[in-house]
């Protein structure tokens, strides 16, 4: 009898299929920036991705959950070990007094948002032009526009060591673009979140939707990008700083600082994650130089360096 002792063989014998090896992940992230996972498991329900957290947790494995990619930079020689793809998408609304809705963790938000205007429910506009998914925006307090996860949510369904718990926005922690899990005060992956909602009218919900996307439009660059690269500081903007550190439109490689905001760094096509983050060194370097100003960054940085 031949015992399975290497983590890809353990992974084989209890998931079959679903494990795939050597996967770029530049196609699953917004910035299109990234090198290989050794293994790639891709969940696809909320029941399957707790049964692989649990797998790791049990076997000891490290791993990296990657929901939408769209605040995450993952290095060009990618990443060792296990990577989770969660495209666990199940819905479920409430109507009534007080309607609401529930979404697995890796329901991409904005589409979240447009299916909410479809049915005349309001709340969740702000989120129609938040890239990632209802996983990464209760991990990190996504916002915009005014809202944020912390106003809308009733509780996230967390899977943590002791098993599911519910946990309500208190309990999470919040703060600007972080809480208890992005700090590593807690160790849990996000299940499932339910929201808060109103009753509206699909009309008014999609006009203020499509006002607050034309705003994003007009105000933020297009192309690859990994969505606002540093936190704003307390009483000031992160773009702002940049741009009045004349850093705007400085390119390395085909990685560039958005002559439109200085707070989103451009792929130009085969950008390389290293000319990435030695723009982020540049940029903390020279705002730190010229204002006295250390820029936190608002992404994660992922992978072999």
């Amino acid at each position: 009898m031949v015992v399975a002792t290497r983590p890809i063989d353990v992974l084989y014998a209890k998931l079959g299929d679903k494990v795939k090896e050597n996967v770029p992940l530049a196609p699953f992230t917004s910035a299109r920036i990234g090198g290989p996972a050794d293994i790639l498991l891709t969940a696809d329900t909320s029941a399957e991705l707790e049964r692989f957290v649990k797998l790791m947790w049990k076997r000891e494995m490290p791993f990296i959950m990657l929901g939408g990619g769209s605040n995450v930079l993952v290095s060009d020689r990618g990443v060792r070990g296990v990577v989770i793809l969660n495209r666990a998408k199940g819905v479920k609304f409430v109507i009534g007094d007080q309607p609401s809705v529930k979404a697995e963790s890796g329901v991409v938000f904005s589409n979240l948002a447009n299916r909410c205007a479809s049915k005349g429910l309001a709340g969740l506009e702000w989120a129609a032009t938040v890239p990632g998914t209802i996983g990464g925006a209760v991990y990190g307090n996504a916002g915009a526009f005014g809202g944020d996860v912390h106003e809308n949510l009733i509780y996230a369904e967390l899977l943590t060591m002791e098993g599911k718990e519910t946990f309500t926005a208190k309990q999470m922690g919040y703060a600007y673009r972080t809480s208890v899990l992005k700090r590593g005060e807690l160790k849990a992956m996000v299940l499932s979140a339910e929201f808060a909602l109103t009753n509206s009218t699909k009309e008014d919900v999609t006009v203020k939707i499509q006002q607050f996307s034309a705003h994003r439009k007009a105000t933020q660059p297009p192309g690859a990008s990994m969505g606002s690269m540093f936190k704003n500081p307390n009483g000031d903007y992160a773009g702002k700083l940049i741009e009045a550190a004349g850093l705007k439109g400085t390119r390395i490689g085909n990685a560039e600082i958005s002559p439109l905001h200085g707070n989103f760094f451009i792929n130009h096509e085969n950008t390389k994650a290293e000319d990435i983050r030695a723009l982020i060194e540049l940029v903390q370097k020279t705002v730190k130089e010229k204002q006295g100003v250390e820029l936190e960054l608002e992404i994660e940085i992922v992978g072999e360096w």
